[in-house]
């Protein structure tokens, strides 16, 4: 009995495998365009040729995302990116100088990567979470945040969970947030996807996942998985724009009354 396995990485991703918040539809096409190797995790990433062409309508096909980021004219956290699969994800931000455009990579309350636009001033830095703080070899310190990032010799106070405000000209950590109680926080994962809230209570699970308690704008309460919350101001004080709705999610009901009387101001 011969166990013939596939040789090397797998290239390919059906549409039916491709994460649901791309949003594909399923008779389009039997593919997906599978991301490439990058600083986000594949299910946790969008690919550039998604959003220029499923988002912004800037493309009808994939041949002309490729046109266009041939060009040289995408960048992603200020470097040019050429290959329509590359993953952006949480946090980056996306620029086209021909149209003056900037746009943050952040999440809807239902779970999905929103077109953000954001000023050029915003569009100088980014947060990212501190994954692990160690020593390396010489004794260097060195923190790494979510988007792969290796920042050397970072403050002693950082420590893993904390948010970092990051330059993007020079990749450096200009400040810095404490996850503490009280700070607001965004969540990037789980049940509560794109909520944001005030951190209330962390509850330590020796040996299992610690769990966050969070309250958003409207006072309603949630909790979810440590992994999952992303610092992103001091207080209620964002340090990044936030997306249309601020994060607080809607019932069905209150969706509705919502469309309702827009339909009705109309």
């Amino acid at each position: 009995m011969l166990n013939i396995q596939g040789r090397g990485p797998k290239k390919h991703l059906k549409r039916l495998n491709a994460p649901k918040h791309w949003m594909l539809d399923k008779l389009t096409g039997t593919w997906a365009p599978r991301p490439s190797s990058g600083p986000h995790k594949m299910r946790e990433s969008l690919p550039l040729v998604i959003f220029l062409r499923n988002r912004l309508r800037y493309a009808l096909t994939g041949k002309e995302t490729k046109q266009i980021v041939m060009q040289r004219l995408i960048k992603v956290d200020g470097k040019v990116r050429t290959d329509i699969t590359f993953p952006a994800g949480f946090m980056d931000v996306i620029s086209i100088e021909r149209t003056g455009e900037n746009f943050r990579l952040v999440y809807d309350t239902k779970g999905r990567f929103t077109i953000h636009r954001i000023s050029n001033e915003e569009a100088k830095y980014k947060l990212g979470k501190v994954k692990h703080v160690k020593v390396g070899q010489k004794g260097i310190p060195f923190a790494v945040t979510h988007d792969g990032r290796t920042i050397r010799y970072p403050d002693p106070l950082i420590k893993v969970n904390d948010t970092v405000k990051i330059d993007i000209e020079t990749g450096k950590v200009t400040e810095f947030i404490k996850f503490e109680t009280g700070n607001l926080a965004y969540i990037t994962g789980g049940r509560n996807m794109g909520r944001v809230g005030v951190i209330t209570h962390r509850e330590r699970h020796h040996g299992g996942f610690d769990i966050v308690h969070i309250k958003d704008a409207l006072g309603h309460a949630f909790a979810t998985r440590l992994t999952n919350v992303f610092v992103i101001g001091h207080g209620d004080k964002p340090w990044i724009s936030l997306p249309k709705g601020k994060g607080v999610k809607l019932t069905i009901s209150e969706e509705r009354d919502k469309r309702r009387a827009l339909a009705a101001s109309e």
